[in-house]
């Protein structure tokens, strides 16, 4: 294993998220997810591999990055989300089409609860989910119980499923749509009431069908009770892929080793530095009307964020808004250890802020260069990073200045 990989492990946590391998320029060869990515990265280079594809990845693989995510079911959603995205070359499923189904309650005069694959229509959507069969299972379970089907048939004493209590029987002249309207209300309530209380229900209705020697209908209860588990997880963690936009912005820019040199080397030739620099920080301050002010710190190692070095801060100094009195505080406190300091700083700011000893009245960034597009990025990551830990501080409803340093994750 090359010392680049190993570092790599290294610094990946036992969290769950998806992992990206990419080749020397950048682009993405295979898309992964793990419940705990250490661990699951790690496999890929174990000594004894027999896979030719593993072998063949790995033999073109020059990075590796990867974005933490909140849940297990996000790392999937969001997994499947990339692979469309980028249509990496290793990765056989989900590469074509629309990966996730959804449950809609349709915004026609008569409502119907339909699984579709794209949100075309207008109507009450529930998802994304990625497990289909399970999606199926769930629209069977809840079209049979509460008799949603309709059939296009036109039969004026019923068709067969209406006859045996699945179709609700639209094409009668006695069909009440109130009623209907009920039915279809209990079937959403079932995807909205307690996991539990609904999980319970369904174990009950086991335990009759068993004791009256039903299996069959016993074990088709099972499957959707197994079913309905998946879609009320998913559910749960209500994925949106917006959440990570700005850590994949940041994947998609992290460069292979010999591309971030290259982008290294006209740092040092802009900003006249003793040295082409390897690790790069970036300050930013958010604040609400000068309520809860926070600052953030990023770390680019190698064009790479090293989230092992990000830090927090809530401002100890400052009760009122003043964004360079809060920038200074917090640059102090970061590199009180000499030890820590960077190749090269950026702070998010403008004219009153920090400029160069070089650009004493500011650079103007090109912001299609490689240079402007790692400087904007970086400060972009500060400020969403800043943002999230204010919106974090200001839930708690409180606001303790005595609080030190901290990494991400370990705030009180």
């Amino acid at each position: 294993m090359t010392e680049l990989f190993s570092n790599t492990l290294a610094t990946l946590p036992l969290l769950p998220g998806v992992y990206l391998f990419k080749d020397k320029r950048g682009t993405v060869l295979y898309i992964g997810k793990a419940k705990e990515l250490k661990k699951r990265v790690s496999s890929y280079f174990q000594k004894q591999r027999t896979d030719w594809k593993v072998n063949a990845l790995l033999q073109e693989t020059a990075g590796i990055d990867y974005i933490v995510t909140k849940t297990e079911t996000d790392a999937l959603l969001l997994e499947a989300d990339l692979v469309k995205k980028y249509q990496p070359k290793y990765n056989v499923l989900l590469k074509s089409g629309d990966p996730f189904l959804y449950l809609v309650l349709t915004a026609e005069t008569i409502p119907t609860l339909k699984v579709v694959r794209l949100k075309k229509e207008k109507g009450r959507y529930f998802g994304p989910f990625i497990h289909k069969q399970q999606v199926r299972k769930v629209h069977e379970y809840l079209t049979q119980t509460f008799r949603l089907y309709r059939c296009n048939r036109s039969i004026a004493q019923g068709c067969l499923e209406y006859h045996i209590g699945i179709c609700a029987g639209t094409c009668l002249a006695d069909f009440n749509p109130a009623d209907y309207l009920v039915r279809l209300e209990l079937a959403i309530q079932v995807l909205e009431q307690n996991r539990k209380a609904f999980l319970k229900k369904i174990e009950r209705e086991i335990k009759k069908h068993t004791e009256t020697l039903a299996f069959e209908k016993a074990r088709n209860l099972h499957d959707y009770a197994l079913s309905i588990d998946t879609i009320f997880n998913t559910l749960k963690t209500r994925f949106a892929p917006e959440r990570y936009t700005t850590d994949i912005l940041i994947t998609a820019l992290s460069q292979a080793p010999e591309q971030y040199q290259h982008i290294a080397t006209e740092l040092q030739k802009v900003f006249d530095l003793p040295c082409a620099p390897s690790t790069i920080d970036c300050f930013d301050i958010s604040h609400f009307q000068s309520n809860a002010i926070v600052g953030s710190c990023v770390r680019f190692t190698d064009g790479i964020p090293d989230k092992n070095a990000f830090r927090r801060f809530k401002i100890k100094t400052l009760t009122t808004q003043n964004d360079y009195a809060a920038l200074f505080e917090i640059v102090q406190r970061r590199y009180k250890d000499p030890l820590e300091k960077p190749d090269l700083v950026l702070i998010d700011g403008g004219k009153g802020q920090i400029f160069s000893e070089t650009y004493p009245e500011g650079y103007g960034l090109d912001e299609t260069s490689a240079i402007g597009k790692l400087l904007i990025y970086l400060r972009n990551y500060a400020h969403h990073f800043a943002i999230n830990y204010h919106r974090t501080v200001r839930s708690k409803g409180t606001y303790d200045r005595k609080i030190h340093d901290r990494k991400p994750g370990t705030h009180k």
